[in-house]
Protein backbone atom coordinates (compact mmCIF):
# COMPACT_ATOMS: atom_id res chain seq x y z
CA UNK A 1 0.00 0.00 0.00
CA UNK A 2 1.37 3.43 -0.91
CA UNK A 3 1.45 6.48 1.92
CA UNK A 4 2.36 10.28 1.89
CA UNK A 5 4.24 11.43 4.91
CA UNK A 6 3.59 14.50 5.11
CA UNK A 7 -0.61 16.28 5.28
CA UNK A 8 -0.19 19.59 3.74
CA UNK A 9 -1.08 21.85 0.71
CA UNK A 10 2.08 20.23 -0.67
CA UNK A 11 0.51 16.73 0.12
CA UNK A 12 -2.41 17.65 -2.28
CA UNK A 13 -0.56 18.03 -5.34
CA UNK A 14 1.32 14.80 -4.72
CA UNK A 15 -2.11 12.72 -4.31
CA UNK A 16 -3.68 14.07 -7.54
CA UNK A 17 -0.63 13.08 -9.28
CA UNK A 18 -0.77 9.39 -7.65
CA UNK A 19 -4.25 9.41 -7.84
CA UNK A 20 -3.67 10.19 -12.13
CA UNK A 21 -1.04 8.04 -12.11
CA UNK A 22 -3.57 5.39 -11.53
CA UNK A 23 -2.25 4.44 -8.16
CA UNK A 24 -4.31 4.14 -4.91
CA UNK A 25 -2.94 5.87 -2.07
CA UNK A 26 -3.90 3.86 1.39
CA UNK A 27 -3.53 7.22 3.78
CA UNK A 28 -1.30 9.80 5.00
CA UNK A 29 1.27 10.49 8.12
CA UNK A 30 1.88 13.66 9.60
CA UNK A 31 3.50 14.80 13.34
CA UNK A 32 0.79 17.33 13.80
CA UNK A 33 -1.35 15.63 16.03
CA UNK A 34 -4.56 17.79 15.08
CA UNK A 35 -4.19 16.41 11.80
CA UNK A 36 -6.44 13.20 11.20
CA UNK A 37 -7.94 13.51 7.65
CA UNK A 38 -7.09 15.39 4.61
CA UNK A 39 -9.62 15.04 2.06
CA UNK A 40 -10.67 11.54 1.80
CA UNK A 41 -7.68 10.16 3.00
CA UNK A 42 -6.80 9.61 7.22
CA UNK A 43 -3.73 10.83 8.33
CA UNK A 44 -2.27 8.83 10.85
CA UNK A 45 1.25 9.50 13.04
CA UNK A 46 4.08 7.28 11.75
CA UNK A 47 5.26 4.01 13.60
CA UNK A 48 7.72 1.49 13.23
CA UNK A 49 4.73 -1.00 12.99
CA UNK A 50 3.52 0.71 9.69
CA UNK A 51 6.19 -0.50 7.93
CA UNK A 52 4.72 -4.01 6.92
CA UNK A 53 1.78 -2.34 5.21
CA UNK A 54 3.97 0.12 3.37
CA UNK A 55 5.00 -1.05 -0.21
CA UNK A 56 5.50 2.55 -1.43
CA UNK A 57 5.84 5.85 0.22
CA UNK A 58 6.06 9.26 -0.68
CA UNK A 59 7.79 12.29 1.88
CA UNK A 60 5.21 15.24 0.90
CA UNK A 61 7.34 18.03 2.72
CA UNK A 62 8.20 20.76 0.92
CA UNK A 63 11.48 21.50 3.10
CA UNK A 64 14.48 20.05 2.00
CA UNK A 65 16.04 19.37 5.53
CA UNK A 66 12.80 18.04 6.84
CA UNK A 67 12.77 15.73 4.04
CA UNK A 68 15.70 14.32 4.15
CA UNK A 69 15.43 14.00 7.75
CA UNK A 70 12.53 11.82 7.33
CA UNK A 71 14.20 9.90 4.39
CA UNK A 72 17.30 8.98 6.76
CA UNK A 73 14.91 7.84 9.30
CA UNK A 74 12.39 5.68 7.37
CA UNK A 75 13.25 2.04 6.28
CA UNK A 76 10.39 1.82 3.75
CA UNK A 77 10.56 1.18 0.05
CA UNK A 78 10.07 5.18 -1.82
CA UNK A 79 8.52 5.26 -5.07
CA UNK A 80 8.30 8.30 -8.00
CA UNK A 81 5.54 10.25 -8.50
CA UNK A 82 5.15 11.99 -12.13
CA UNK A 83 2.74 13.47 -13.55
CA UNK A 84 0.83 12.63 -16.66
CA UNK A 85 0.72 15.92 -18.19
CA UNK A 86 5.02 16.32 -17.70
CA UNK A 87 7.56 15.06 -20.46
CA UNK A 88 10.23 12.55 -19.46
CA UNK A 89 12.39 11.91 -21.89
CA UNK A 90 13.00 8.38 -21.44
CA UNK A 91 16.88 8.92 -21.28
CA UNK A 92 16.83 10.73 -18.03
CA UNK A 93 17.36 9.04 -14.76
CA UNK A 94 14.94 9.62 -11.93
CA UNK A 95 15.59 8.69 -8.55
CA UNK A 96 12.78 7.45 -6.10
CA UNK A 97 11.04 9.54 -3.56
CA UNK A 98 11.12 12.13 -6.60
CA UNK A 99 7.98 13.99 -7.70
CA UNK A 100 7.38 15.55 -11.02
CA UNK A 101 4.63 18.21 -11.56
CA UNK A 102 2.13 18.70 -14.21
CA UNK A 103 3.84 20.73 -16.96
CA UNK A 104 7.34 19.82 -16.59
CA UNK A 105 10.09 18.90 -18.74
CA UNK A 106 13.03 16.69 -18.20
CA UNK A 107 15.36 16.15 -21.55
CA UNK A 108 17.59 13.66 -22.48
CA UNK A 109 20.66 12.65 -20.23
CA UNK A 110 19.40 14.24 -16.84
CA UNK A 111 20.34 13.03 -13.70
CA UNK A 112 17.76 13.46 -10.95
CA UNK A 113 18.45 12.31 -7.53
CA UNK A 114 16.44 11.06 -4.26
CA UNK A 115 13.31 13.33 -3.05
CA UNK A 116 13.68 16.06 -5.36
CA UNK A 117 10.69 18.49 -5.93
CA UNK A 118 10.55 19.38 -10.15
CA UNK A 119 7.58 21.70 -9.74
CA UNK A 120 5.17 23.00 -11.64
CA UNK A 121 6.08 24.09 -15.45
CA UNK A 122 9.97 23.74 -14.64
CA UNK A 123 11.96 22.79 -17.68
CA UNK A 124 15.22 20.83 -16.99
CA UNK A 125 17.55 20.29 -19.97
CA UNK A 126 19.90 17.78 -21.54
CA UNK A 127 23.00 16.72 -19.19
CA UNK A 128 21.76 18.47 -16.08
CA UNK A 129 22.59 16.80 -12.98
CA UNK A 130 20.19 17.31 -9.70
CA UNK A 131 21.80 15.40 -6.55
CA UNK A 132 19.91 14.35 -3.84
CA UNK A 133 16.93 16.40 -1.69
CA UNK A 134 16.81 19.47 -4.88
CA UNK A 135 13.82 21.62 -5.05
CA UNK A 136 12.78 22.67 -7.97
CA UNK A 137 10.21 25.27 -7.84
CA UNK A 138 7.34 26.27 -10.91
CA UNK A 139 8.66 28.16 -13.96
CA UNK A 140 12.46 27.32 -13.42
CA UNK A 141 14.28 27.19 -16.80
CA UNK A 142 17.58 25.34 -16.26
CA UNK A 143 19.41 25.07 -19.20
CA UNK A 144 21.96 22.74 -20.62
CA UNK A 145 24.42 21.12 -18.26
CA UNK A 146 23.92 22.60 -14.51
CA UNK A 147 24.91 20.37 -12.13
CA UNK A 148 23.12 21.61 -8.40
CA UNK A 149 24.51 19.97 -5.05
CA UNK A 150 22.60 18.45 -2.61
CA UNK A 151 19.59 20.53 -0.42
CA UNK A 152 19.68 23.95 -2.48
CA UNK A 153 16.12 25.43 -3.14
CA UNK A 154 15.32 27.31 -6.89
CA UNK A 155 12.96 29.66 -6.61
CA UNK A 156 9.93 30.37 -8.97
CA UNK A 157 10.79 31.95 -12.56
CA UNK A 158 14.72 31.55 -11.98
CA UNK A 159 16.92 30.88 -15.02
CA UNK A 160 19.92 29.56 -14.82
CA UNK A 161 22.41 29.46 -17.83
CA UNK A 162 24.21 26.66 -19.61
CA UNK A 163 26.95 25.04 -17.75
CA UNK A 164 26.50 26.63 -14.14
CA UNK A 165 27.94 24.78 -11.03
CA UNK A 166 25.57 25.37 -7.70
CA UNK A 167 26.90 24.15 -4.88
CA UNK A 168 25.16 22.19 -1.86
CA UNK A 169 22.41 23.57 -0.01
CA UNK A 170 22.38 26.98 -1.83
CA UNK A 171 19.45 29.33 -2.37
CA UNK A 172 18.38 30.74 -5.97
CA UNK A 173 15.78 33.36 -4.98
CA UNK A 174 12.55 33.73 -6.75
CA UNK A 175 13.26 35.30 -10.62
CA UNK A 176 16.89 35.17 -10.43
CA UNK A 177 19.15 34.91 -13.24
CA UNK A 178 21.76 32.92 -12.64
CA UNK A 179 25.08 33.51 -14.92
CA UNK A 180 28.01 32.39 -12.49
CA UNK A 181 28.92 29.58 -10.52
CA UNK A 182 27.75 29.64 -6.89
CA UNK A 183 29.10 28.03 -3.66
CA UNK A 184 27.83 25.60 -1.15
CA UNK A 185 25.07 27.41 0.84
CA UNK A 186 25.07 30.64 -0.68
CA UNK A 187 22.19 33.17 -1.26
CA UNK A 188 21.74 34.43 -4.93
CA UNK A 189 19.41 37.00 -6.16
CA UNK A 190 18.81 39.30 -8.50
CA UNK A 191 19.12 40.04 -12.37
CA UNK A 192 22.30 38.90 -12.81
CA UNK A 193 22.48 36.70 -9.82
CA UNK A 194 24.40 38.00 -6.95
CA UNK A 195 25.33 36.57 -3.57
CA UNK A 196 23.67 37.95 -0.29
CA UNK A 197 26.19 39.18 2.33
CA UNK A 198 24.65 38.17 5.74
CA UNK A 199 26.08 40.55 8.60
Amino acid sequence: MIYLYGASGHAKVILEILEQQGNKVAGLFDDNQALHSLWEYEVNRYAPEWNSKITGMLIALGNNRARRQIAEQLNVPFIKGIHPAATVSGRAVLGNGTVVMAGVTINADAVIGRHCIINTNASVDHDCILEDYVDISPNVALCGGITIGEGTHIGAGAVVKPGIMIGRWATIGAGTVVIRDVPDSAVIVGNPGKEMIRK
